[in-house]
């Protein structure tokens, strides 16, 4: 079995399978024939050129994604290829984003930051109190893991979670009760899949039902939410938003979210951290042993997920 990864792997981690790994990073450093390709592992959250080259593999069998997201590959999956995606992976680092963007907006840290990069100490008088975590009520759309792993969090600073899936289930909320919960929400969190029925979920109405002085945190995708219902929103200064993924992603040079003073924004970073690569890897090993004994796969996407 041929296996294609996108990065250097520690020496034994396919120790005792019967692989052959090669290294492919690009689509412009194939490391062999792409027909004789088995298990595809792309880059961390490839795009385009790659999902087209799969058109070539015609032994492709599994491909194991690196991301928890995989909707550049819904509808581009080759006849009789089983997509995995990497649910788990991302948990504590995507957690950790959320939760340090929250703390980093209500503690004013932005503020802090511009005023040192001026040589000023802010005066208690200047900057006024700061809101804080704690006691504030936070809504959770998308219950999944990564949800858990960050009510976990959030618990631990004495906030209240109240979380929304796609169906109610016990302690969830459904998607279809938000416009209940959306006006009780200091704090409303994306962890949500792209899916064709959440791209555009948090449009102007969804907007509209948030609280004044409420913050939204999409760790999400870009497309779940209308920007143009966004920047409306967050020019008439009633909400502020803190956005790891945009739309369009990357946000160009010049776009008007980036001179905006209520929006935090960070380039695309929540499961970039120093683990990634080792947990990313772990799985991809069980995947392969999995499917080299004929066992069931993990995390296979149906349909959008």
């Amino acid at each position: 079995m041929t296996i294609w990864l996108p990065y250097p792997y520690p020496h034994d981690l396919f120790a005792g399978l019967p692989v052959t790994v090669q290294i492919c990073p690009s689509i412009d450093e194939l490391p062999g024939d792409p027909a004789e390709v088995d298990f595809l592992v792309p880059p961390f959250l490839s795009f385009g050129p790659i999902v087209e080259l799969t058109a070539q593999m015609s032994r492709l069998r599994v491909i194991q994604l690196l991301s928890a997201g995989a909707d550049a590959w819904i509808g581009h999956v080759p006849d009789g290829v089983t997509l995995c995606d990497a649910r788990g992976v991302h948990n504590a680092s995507t957690a950790e984003w959320a939760l340090t963007a929250m703390l980093t907006w209500l503690r004013t840290f932005p503020a802090f930051v511009r005023a040192q990069a001026e040589g000023h100490w802010l005066s208690r008088e200047e900057i006024g109190l700061a809101p804080e975590l704690t006691d504030k009520r936070v809504l959770i759309v998308g219950a999944g893991a990564i949800g858990d792993a960050l009510e976990r969090r959030l618990v631990a600073c004495e906030a209240s979670v109240v979380k929304v899936a796609r169906t109610a289930r016990n302690g969830v909320h459904g998607v279809d009760e938000l416009p209940g919960l959306l006006p009780d929400a200091d704090v409303v969190v994306l962890l949500l899949p792209q899916t064709r029925e959440t791209i555009g979920l948090v449009d102007a109405d969804f907007l509209g039902r948030m609280r004044d002085d409420a913050l939204l945190v999409n760790a999400a995708r870009g497309p779940i939410v209308n920007t143009g219902a966004l920047m409306d929103a967050l020019a008439s200064g009633r909400i502020s938003a803190a956005l790891d993924v945009t739309d369009p992603e990357p946000l160009p040079d010049g776009h008007p979210l980036w001179s905006m003073p209520n929006v935090l924004i960070t380039p695309h970073v929540g499961g970039a951290v120093a683990g990634l690569m080792g947990r990313a890897y772990k799985l991809v090993r069980t995947q392969v042993e999995r499917y080299a004994n004929g066992e069931p796969l993990e995390n296979v996407v149906v349909d959008d997920y």
